[in-house]
């Protein structure tokens, strides 16, 4: 039996898997319904566990069994138990008690599912991506008459701030860059800014392709609150099966609530700066050459097209339902809510999680299995900042405090890796991928390189190093020039001695070549 939703369903089972194992999750899926019986089958989103997939769980009567990396035949032969009025659990890594007809995935007591929260969240790995019957069951219909007045206030009173790099309110109030573009002449537009080349901060990818209408649905209703004529969901080219349940769950979105704006998709570079917020408008606008924008104005002035836009990444937008619905965000007054993120790096599988921003970063490593010893971590993505610690508050101020990134990645650094050599990759990479249209991101990316490329000479100018990330920092067009020196500078904060090893013609863990 198959069907577009699966919560209420009892008895029934789900495969799991996000892009990476997707085509191994269509094979246990087939496998599950050529057993022929009567039980409700469905193709979910990842739960954030990449290790667990196909992760495979089988629901009957108030209790669901969890099945990690499961095979078509296991994936058969649970399907006939469910059909034949039993619940296998030989070899489940964990069984839950819970409600009937449980709107939210059900969370084992111990082992990586239980780590952290499961808010927004709550649906990947359980409804249907593009199911709006499971989309309701597990969020609610967020108000379609919601008054711009009304929306702000809510928006107000929570705090809510802006997540990831690609959000044009970034770690700031999201209220804010509604009022401006409430404010601003011309015809308002949203944008879903879901272009994260950043493979070590996978939240937005998990949200589209688990819970796309957790998304699509707050950006109609902000759309609707604005007066905007259009919704724009903006994907990188290569997010073939986020594009492909973000296109069916926009179809769905539209046929149940016809808005009167339009809600379209559109694709563009799987780079890493065609994600900051300004470049992302200069792609949907079908520019080739891709450069950031001087601000002010900025996109909620003067946006795509000149007209005012709302630019918010998945993450952003999720967060931003559950206020508007209503929901207590929970989090430190500072920066209410939850934050995903994905632990990488020196791990046996990745996984994201999300935890409350009164949480600290330490929270998020049991849900993965460290691969040796941990050296260091680096926090924020390919421009994060370099700690020993993660006992770091998850919210915004506390890592910013630390001079950690917040775009959502914890990069755990095993202690085979060479620190000098992680921030000349960093730096090199900032050099090739820039924009190229101010001279501090340009020149200054440069000079990070041949400045680190003259410690393996005998060199080591920190101060240089130190006042040109600063420089950086403060005079940089957009994010992408600000963060670009941040593994370098921090590297050199907490592995100073190997730098000056470096410069003493030897590097402490045996692995470094010259750049």
């Amino acid at each position: 039996m198959t069907g577009q939703r699966i919560i209420e369903s009892d008895p029934a089972v789900r495969v799991s898997t996000g892009s990476e194992n997707h085509s191994q999750g269509r094979v246990v899926l087939e496998a599950a319904r050529d057993a022929d019986a009567s039980v409700a089958t469905a193709a979910v989103g990842s739960t954030g566990h990449v290790g667990l997939e196909p992760l495979v769980t089988a629901t009957l009567d108030g209790e669901t069994a969890f099945f990690s990396e499961c095979s078509p035949g296991r994936a058969r032969s649970v399907t006939e138990a469910l059909d034949g009025g039993t619940l296998p659990s030989e070899d489940a890594v964990a069984v839950v008690e819970h409600e009937p007809g449980a709107a939210t995935l059900p969370v084992p007591d111990e082992g990586p599912l239980a780590v952290g929260e499961r808010g927004v969240l709550g649906s990947c790995g359980w409804a249907v991506p593009g199911s709006i019957e499971d989309y309701r069951a597990g969020a609610g219909s967020l108000p379609t008459d919601l008054e711009l007045a009304d929306a702000l206030s809510r928006l107000r009173e929570s705090g809510l701030r802006g997540r990831g790099r690609g959000d044009a309110s970034a770690d700031a109030p999201v209220a804010d860059e509604w009022t401006t573009a409430s404010e601003a002449a011309g015809d308002p537009v949203v944008v879903v800014n879901a272009n994260e080349a950043d493979d070590r901060a996978a939240g937005d990818d998990l949200l589209l392709e688990g819970a796309p209408l957790s998304v699509l649905d707050p950006a109609l209703t902000a759309a609707e609150a604005l007066g905007a004529s259009d919704v724009v969901a903006y994907l990188s080219e290569d997010a073939d099966l986020a594009r492909e349940r973000v296109r069916a769950a926009a179809d769905a979105l539209v046929e149940a609530r016809d808005p009167e704006a339009s809600l379209r998709v559109v694709v563009g570079p799987d780079e890493y700066k065609a994600g900051e917020p300004t470049m992302a408008l200069e792609a949907i606008e079908g520019n080739h050459r891709l450069e950031a924008r001087r601000r002010p104005p900025g996109p909620s002035e003067y946006g795509l097209n000149g007209r005012p836009t709302l630019v918010h990444t998945p993450r952003t937008l999720a967060q931003v339902g559950r206020v508007l619905a209503g929901v207590d965000p929970g989090g430190v007054p500072a920066d209410p809510g939850t934050r995903l993120f994905t632990v990488a790096g020196d791990v046996a599988a990745p996984a994201t999680v999300e935890l409350s921003t009164g949480a600290t970063l330490s929270d998020a490593l049991p849900a993965v299995e460290p691969e040796g010893s941990r050296k260091a971590a680096c926090v924020g993505g390919v421009f994060g900042g370099v700690t020993r610690s993660l006992d770091v508050p998850a919210s915004a101020p506390g890592l910013e405090s630390a001079r950690l990134g917040t775009n959502g990645a914890v990069e755990l650094v095993g202690e085979s890796t060479c620190m000098v050599a992680l921030a000349g990759e960093r730096a090199k990479f900032a050099r090739e991928e820039n924009c190229g249209r101010c001279g501090p991101c340009r020149e200054g990316s440069k000079q990070l390189v041949d400045l680190l490329r003259d410690v393996y000479d005998g060199e080591f100018a920190d101060g240089m190093l130190r006042e040109l990330g600063r420089t950086m920092r403060e005079t940089s067009l957009c994010g992408f020039g600000s963060d670009a020196a941040r593994p370098v500078t921090t590297t050199i904060d907490v592995f100073e001695t190997e730098f000056h090893a470096h410069a003493d013609g030897r590097c402490p863990s045996g692995t470094c070549t010259k750049l």
